[in-house]
């Protein structure tokens, strides 16, 4: 595949019917492409309560519109130490699903150097020979003008045991604010 079968178009310009955006960001020297559809809002960093006993790459919990919101730090996840707390380290709030039959959730993601957005056809991801168990949600790939892209499925980024734990059956956790 050639870089101008997938060059990145601005986003402002017109952009064709199969075309979508994506949200570019970094672990390590790698570039991965999160859909903008499973996007709710991009937010600067902030400090997150600890969630005792979970895996090191849970960053926490934060409170968002009264409700409990789970935060993975991407970097630690796929094995490359926390995302550095600078200005290009953004929080990503991804629509989630649980499980199949599961309402939508709100999920953080802290993300590296995610400053770019870029238009891609979907179909030119191509799927990669490498079968990752302990890394699912990592999908298909793609090639630009500027290396390898790897696209990341938000509904495979939790291991069962990681969703149970921060999505516990029953329904959606909320939080209150005290009032004085």
């Amino acid at each position: 595949m050639t870089a101008s079968a997938v060059r990145p178009r601005a986003a402002a310009g017109h952009v064709g019917p199969a075309r979508r955006l994506y949200l570019l960001f970094r672990i390590g020297a790698d570039r991965y492409a999160l859909d903008a559809a499973d996007i709710a809002e991009v937010l600067g960093l902030r400090v997150f309560k600890q969630v005792p006993g979970a895996p090191h790459w849970v960053a926490g919990m934060m409170a968002r519109r009264g409700t409990a919101v789970p935060v993975i730090d991407m970097s630690a996840l796929a094995g490359a130490g926390a995302c550095a707390a600078v200005t290009s380290t953004r929080l990503a709030l991804v629509r989630y699903r649980p499980g199949p039959a599961s309402a939508e959730r709100l999920l953080g993601l802290i993300l590296e150097q995610a400053t770019e957005t870029v238009h891609y056809d979907p179909a030119a991801f191509q799927p990669h020979a490498l079968d990752n168990a302990e890394a699912r949600y990592l999908g298909p790939v793609l090639s630009d003008a500027h290396g390898m892209v790897q696209a990341v499925s938000v509904d495979d980024l939790l291991p069962d045991f990681v969703r149970a734990m921060l999505f516990p059956a029953g329904g959606e956790a909320s939080m209150t604010e005290a009032q004085p």
